[in-house]
Formats: structure tokens, C-alpha cells, sequence
């Protein structure tokens, strides 16, 4: 039997949460943080995992990201794409870039569970529409993916459509105050920097013409080689693995109320990247390295009722601001990840200790 354990934002004793970046002196940058210092510091925006754990094999999960609790076909959102590095097997990034819009939750989990997960956002899809794909047009399901296969046997193949309901199932269920990080859902298995990684999340408040908004990350962190790992203060972390060649990955999902459209979003996406590098990686070869962006601040419909259609955004001079929030927020991000994490050890007794364990050390 693989034990699965469902959890949306409320704070839940499940192995994986532990302290926030902050917590640990590893905060990044000087804007300040939004009031939970996550993703769900944008209006609207929900989080869900269902993390999964059998004997000493399996080690993953899913992670569900609802960009707002209405129906996401009829109501779609403004996003945007950015790979950094391709070697990546996601889903549905082609339509989203194309059309310039996401029109299901996002899924985050390992490489050989994309199918199921995809199976999972159709039907969640349809449920909500019935006339999807007979009267209507079918439905662009978007998931995301890193390799958990160091420390989960992903030949087993252990995430389930079912799984992936339950993960949104857990984002639509009424929330708490704190979104649950490091090794759950999607990010149960996953390694950053040779130490434990999974789920992280921050965000940033900005004011914009007196008026405030929020931007808001989270990362799958799953990269970056041993010993490449630079904290917020400059410091190196020496490596506490066996240097290897880079073949990890990160997905970095990015959130804001900023009026912005499909171009925009691609530019603000493009600035993971900078607070991915801050870190210490460089987007290797083997490494699948994508961003994506949206915004909560308008809706697109799926059935216009009018030709043309009124749309706020961002005047171009003014999107420094957004970038900085992008990049400080992506970084600690990654910094809240691997605090949470715990030591973990998995599939062939591999071993990823936690940096929490690391910086302790005399």
C-alpha cells in the first residue's frame, strides 16, 4: 500500500514542513514579504499537495496551484512561459504561449507522472463543463515536471490520476494561514544542491502609483550541483554529496495581481532565471529549467460576449520593479525549499541530508 497524505494550506504535522528561509537567516532581497511570505499572498491563488510514501521506494507527490477558485475554462488567466533550459517533459506549455492564456490549475510532480496528472486536470476540467470537447472545445491541461529519481523509484509509476484529484481536491478545501513547504507533494522526492529540496514559496508586496499589489512564487527546486549552493549573505555550502554532472530541474511558478498580459508575463517569467542564478546554478545541460507566469487581475472569457474586449495593464517603464520582486522572490523561494526539507532517504538507500543539518554543523 502507498500511504498518501492529502494537505492544502493549513499547517499539518506531516513529514516535510518545517521552518520557513526566513526562519533560518536566509530571506532575500530588500522588498518586503506579503503576510504569509507564499504564493497564496495573491488573492485567490490556492495550494494543494498530496504526497505519497511506500517503504523505502517511493518518494513523491503532486502539487496543485489554482490561480482562483471560480472555472478556470469559462474564466481563463493571462500567462506566460519561459524555458531556461528545455530538457523538460511538461505538458501544455505550447497552447499557453500560443494563446496566451491557462484555462486549468497547474500540477507539479515527477517526470513519468505527467500523464496521469494530465488525465487528472481533464476530468477536473470536464467536470466543471461537460460540453468540453463535444460542443466545446477540449481543454489545454498544463503540467509540470521535475526527476525525483534519486531518491524515489519512478518506474513504479506510484502518482495516480487519483492522486492528482486529491491534490486539487486539497487546494479548493478552506485554507488556513500557511501553505505547507519542502518534502511534500511534488517536491517529496526532488534534491537541490546535493541536499534535500522540494516545495518552496515566497512573495513580495510592491507599490505601484500608491496602490499595492503582490507577486508571489513557487518552486519544484530539483538542481544545482554540489557545492554550488550560494546563500543570501554570500556564503558557499560545501558539498554534502558527491559531485555530479547537472541534471536536475526547477519549475518556477510565479503569481501576481499586476495587470499584466501575455507579453509581460513572459518578460516577468524570464526573471526567474536571475533568482534561480543568485543561488548558484547555471542551468546545466541535463537540466529542465521553466517558469511560468500569471496574473489574477483579469479574467478572460471563454465565451466573449463582445468583439473587442477592455484590458488593463502595466505601462512598460514601470515593470523594473516587477522584475526585482520576480528575482528576489524566486531566490527565496528556492531558500525556503531547502529549509524545509527534511533528511530524507529513499530509493536505494540514497541519502539527502536537509540544510538545516548542514548549517548546524560546527
Amino acid at each position: 500500500m502507498v500511504e498518501r497524505l492529502s494537505s492544502n494550506t493549513t499547517a499539518q504535522p506531516f513529514a516535510g514542513h518545517g521552518p520557513r528561509a526566513r526562519g533560518l537567516g536566509l530571506g532575500w532581497g530588500t522588498l518586503p514579504p506579503g503576510p504569509r511570505n507564499a504564493i497564496t499572498d495573491v488573492s485567490g491563488v490556492r495550494v494543494g499537495h498530496r504526497t505519497l510514501h511506500q517503504g523505502d521506494a517511493i518518494r513523491t507527490g503532486v502539487t496543485a496551484i489554482l490561480p482562483h477558485g471560480g472555472n478556470l475554462f469559462h474564466q481563463k488567466v493571462p500567462a506566460a512561459t519561459q524555458v531556461l533550459n528545455g530538457f523538460g517533459k511538461s505538458i501544455g506549455l505550447m497552447q499557453v504561449d500560443e494563446l496566451g492564456q491557462l484555462e486549468t490549475p497547474i500540477l507539479l510532480t515527477n517526470t513519468f507522472g505527467v500523464a496521469a496528472c494530465a488525465e487528472a486536470l481533464i476530468r477536473h476540467a470536464i467536470q466543471g463543463e461537460p460540453r468540453i470537447g463535444r460542443d466545446l472545445s477540449t481543454v489545454n491541461p498544463v503540467v509540470l515536471e521535475c526527476n525525483d529519481g534519486y531518491l524515489n523509484d519512478i518506474q513504479a509509476m506510484a502518482v495516480t490520476a487519483e492522486d492528482a484529484a486529491a491534490a486539487l481536491a486539497a487546494a479548493a478545501a478552506p485554507a488556513g494561514d500557511e501553505m505547507a513547504s519542502g518534502a511534500v507533494g511534488a517536491g517529496t522526492g526532488m534534491s537541490c544542491f546535493g541536499l534535500k529540496g522540494g516545495i518552496g514559496t515566497a512573495s513580495r508586496q510592491l507599490l505601484i502609483d500608491q496602490a499595492p499589489f503582490r507577486l508571489g512564487a513557487l518552486v519544484l527546486a530539483n538542481f544545482g550541483n554540489p557545492g554550488d549552493l550560494r546563500l543570501p549573505d554570500g556564503r558557499r555550502v560545501e558539498p554534502a554529496a558527491e559531485a555530479m554532472p547537472e541534471r536536475g530541474s526547477v519549475i518556477v511558478v510565479l503569481a501576481t495581481d499586476i495587470p499584466l498580459e501575455h507579453r509581460q508575463l513572459r518578460r516577468v517569467a524570464a526573471r526567474a532565471g536571475t533568482g534561480i542564478a543568485w543561488t548558484g546554478s547555471f542551468w546545466g545541460h541535463g537540466s529542465g529549467d521553466i517558469a511560468l507566469a500569471f496574473s489574477t487581475a483579469e479574467t478572460l472569457p471563454h465565451e466573449a460576449q463582445a468583439t473587442i474586449l477592455p484590458r488593463r495593464i502595466l505601462a512598460e517603464e514601470r515593470m523594473d520593479l516587477v522584475f526585482r520582486a520576480t528575482a528576489e522572490a524566486t531566490a527565496e523561494a528556492v531558500m525556503d525549499a531547502l529549509a524545509a526539507a527534511e533528511t530524507t532517504t529513499g530509493f536505494r538507500g540514497h541519502h539527502r541530508i536537509s540544510l538545516r543539518e548542514v548549517l548546524a554543523r560546527p
